[in-house]
């Protein structure tokens, strides 16, 4: 299954892209889980957090041991251990830190992969397609903020439920007035974390979509900025972009504002909690007070106990705290690329394409029954009750003003856009939702502006797809007289830098030469804006190309509609001409 589209509003491979939606077997209906990887590197972190409760105690003893005249020998064997200790919990940190780094970066890998093939199925005539800058920005920049949220706040949520509780439960034996300034304390730092992270999260929602909308307003704003310097408006759209990045600015402090806010409150109870048992502790050391300890005095060693695991019992807390703004910025990120990744309208395909068989191969005919389009409900018809009959080899021509649909009707033919009502039947099959993918696999399309990527005239041509030969591309390249533009450019700009209209043209229908297995050409104003005699070799190397197959030409151009066997006139109660 082979398709060859180039549009200028969608990258130029959509095959591929479609080819990944069917190996991405119902990743619309998935739902996201991030339970296993990082339970088990939550789980390890946790256990690494808890060997401090032996070291404490060790370290406790030992200081027992020197205030009681112990010497050296009864104090290094417990050192040793705090050091062994020490190790272990240093290598189940790393490891536990390690394992959700992993997993957060091969989650991102997903949702991006995700957010892709969404992006590759909507339609070139889909109003709701996102803005360029926004989905460019989402995936590219914003979409990292979910790695801190998988790798660091999901463990330490985990940690915060484990930690915690063990300790005071360790401490519960030694002191009850210890434990309980612990319970009493400890609920109040989540109870405050909850509330202002409602407003962190909704800042960071609103930063991410105006951000979004920055990026995609600059995009815009460089693609026309040959327009802008003709019309003299250079100094106004700075004057905005100044004003919208000022915007920016003060949403950004506004998101930093309340994270060091959630800090603040934390620091502030965890170390009121620590306090309160210093207090305590060192009160009955002294004698002041003798309640608390199960009616035994508190020794040295028991106080110590106590005071070491009390700034671990907030630590989780604190990192809860510390990456409670990661938490607010990720599931933002998270939500948006999941609304980018819902299903578009496009008919594009999926894995149940993949059960169907190819369709056989030859000039395909194309038969088009009371077909009717709208962009939208209750807008009018850009298509409607349209008929159309296309032999196999047969070459059509579209003629007709600017908004009469040929491009609409191209889009259609190539299953790109679901129609409301009618049919299209290609080479004997329906085409719909559950035959698009394979039924493009015939087609190819050259667009207006077709898409030249930066790199070299063979990369662009071949486009990484398996199923060309370099043989097939060098043909290519001789056949469509590009071999002086191989030789003399060794790369290829951006958007087709340093190529010519009439190159860039030739390249598209290089791309269609090198793959013999299109039998349908689908071609937008592949003449337009260039000259008499540019034009007139481009329309001879399409015909060239379209020997054999079935060609579709949307055009304005009278000349090039003249050289095909049938002119269809859009607009005029779609007037049939034979050429």
């Amino acid at each position: 299954m082979t398709a060859v589209f180039f549009e200028d509003q969608q990258p130029g491979n959509v095959r591929a892209a479609a080819s990944a939606a069917a190996v991405e077997h119902g990743a619309g209906n998935r739902r996201r889980s991030f339970g296993a990887p990082l339970l088990r590197a939550g789980l390890v972190q946790s256990a690494a957090s808890l060997i401090w409760v032996p070291q404490a105690a060790l370290i406790s003893r030992a200081v027992g041991e020197m205030s009681a005249g112990g010497g050296m020998k009864a104090v290094l064997p417990l050192a040793l251990l705090v050091l062994a200790l020490g190790a272990v919990r240093a290598g189940l940190d790393a490891l536990g830190a390690r394992m959700a780094f992993r997993h957060a970066r091969a989650e991102l890998s997903k949702s991006r992969e995700r957010a892709v093939l969404a992006l590759s199925r909507y339609s070139p005539i889909d109003r709701s397609r996102p803005a360029s800058g926004f989905a460019a920005s989402l995936i590219a920049e914003q979409a990292e903020t979910i790695v801190p949220y998988l790798a660091r706040f999901q463990p330490v949520r985990l940690k915060v439920g484990i930690v915690p509780p063990v300790l005071l439960l360790c401490i519960l034996p030694v002191s009850w007035i210890a434990g309980l300034t612990l319970l009493l304390t400890a609920p109040l730092i989540p109870l405050f974390m909850a509330l202002i992270g409602w407003r962190a999260k909704a800042a960071s929602e609103k930063h991410l979509r105006e951000s979004g909308n920055l990026n995609a307003f600059l995009l815009d704003r460089l693609r026309g900025l040959a327009t802008i310097r003709a019309l003299d408006a250079v100094e106004t759209t700075a004057i905005r972009l100044k004003a919208e990045a000022a915007s920016l600015r003060q949403r950004i402090m506004a998101v930093l504002k309340v994270a060091f806010l959630s800090s603040a409150v934390l620091e502030l109870f965890s170390a009121l909690g620590v306090a309160a048992i210093a207090v305590y502790v060192g009160f009955s050391l002294l004698g002041a007070i003798t309640v608390g300890s199960w009616g035994t005095p508190l020794s040295l060693v028991e106080g110590l106990f106590i005071l070491l695991l009390a700034p671990a019992f907030f630590e989780p807390l604190r990192e809860l705290s510390a990456v409670w703004h990661d938490r607010a910025a990720g599931q933002a990120a998270l939500e948006a690329l999941e609304e980018l990744s819902a299903s578009p309208s496009a008919m594009v395909g999926g894995d149940e394409f993949l059960n169907h068989a190819s369709a056989e191969r030859g000039p395909a005919a194309i038969r088009i029954d009371r077909l009717r389009f709208r962009h939208a409900p209750g807008e009018r018809a850009i298509v409607d009750d349209f008929n159309l009959a296309i032999s196999p080899g047969e070459h059509v021509a579209l003629l007709g003003a600017s908004g009469s649909g040929k491009t609409t009707l191209l889009s259609l033919i190539a299953g790109l856009a679901p129609h409301e009502a009618g049919a299209i039947m290609v080479g004997g099959r329906r085409l719909d939702a559950g035959t698009a993918f394979d039924l493009r696999g015939r087609m190819a399309w050259v667009g207006q502006q077709p898409h030249i990527f930066a790199g070299t005239i063979k990369g662009n041509i071949k486009l990484g797809r398996p199923d060309v030969s370099d043989r097939a591309v060098a043909e290519a390249i001789s056949r469509l007289h590009l071999d002086k533009v191989a030789d003399s450019t060794s790369a290829v700009g951006e958007a087709g830098l340093g190529l010519s209209g009439g190159e860039a043209l030739r390249l598209a229908l290089a791309r269609i030469a090198a793959d013999e297995k299109a039998d349908i050409i689908l071609a937008d104003e592949p003449t337009a804006h260039l000259d008499a005699d540019t034009a007139a070799a481009i329309t001879d190397a399409l015909l060239s190309l379209a020997e054999g197959r079935t060609l579709v030409v949307a055009t304005h151009d009278p000349l090039l509609a003249a050289r095909m066997h049938r002119i269809i006139r859009l607009g005029e109660a779609d007037r049939e001409d034979a050429a």
